[in-house]
């Protein structure tokens, strides 16, 4: 059965507003911004499994244009754009995967983490530790929380999530 355009806005107007409720539960907060949530990207991933990644990308960039009027952290323009838009928007890539739930999650969260690397990299290597390359500093920073949050978020599916699955199903959701 074919959503109508209605639905499907509507359904990513919640997805998107699920996804900022879920991030003010935070169980550990970065100092220089990002945090570990109780599964805040969750809505997005799933919405962006069901409608397809260019719809998942545009309800991921509106999730982090949220996330900017929320909790902004600003050091440049370009940033901006890679931290919040691209960066959430990005999470849409695991429309691509709609039948293979955890390769849609990872690639996603994958998506997000390049996109914050990029801004590390550019704007936030001055803060790494002397001697350390900013390169291997945005990416332990950047690890630090995504890959906790790519946990949370492969959890909070299987455990939550998949029961609304039908068994003969599942098979093809696993890989």
């Amino acid at each position: 059965m074919k959503k109508n355009s209605l639905s499907t806005l509507i359904e990513g107007a919640l997805m998107v507003g699920i996804a900022t409720t879920l991030s003010f539960v935070k169980i550990f907060q970065a100092p220089y911004g990002g945090s570990v949530t109780l599964g805040s990207m969750v809505p997005i991933l799933l919405y962006s499994m069901r409608n397809g990644a260019s719809k998942g990308i545009v309800a991921g960039a509106s999730y982090g244009l949220l996330q900017l009027i929320i909790e902004p952290y600003i050091v440049h323009p370009v940033q901006v754009i890679l931290d919040y838009p691209l960066a959430f928007g990005l999470l849409g890539l695991a429309g691509l995967f709609n039948k293979k739930v955890w390769t849609g999650i990872t690639v996603g969260i994958l998506g997000r983490f390049f996109s914050h690397f990029l801004s590390g990299v550019i704007f936030f290597g001055s803060y790494a530790p002397e001697g350390m390359n900013a390169f291997v500093y945005s990416a332990l920073y950047n690890g630090a929380y995504l890959l906790p949050e790519l946990a949370i978020s492969l959890l909070a599916v299987r455990f939550v999530f998949y029961r609304f699955i039908r068994k003969d199903e599942e098979q093809n959701y696993l890989s």
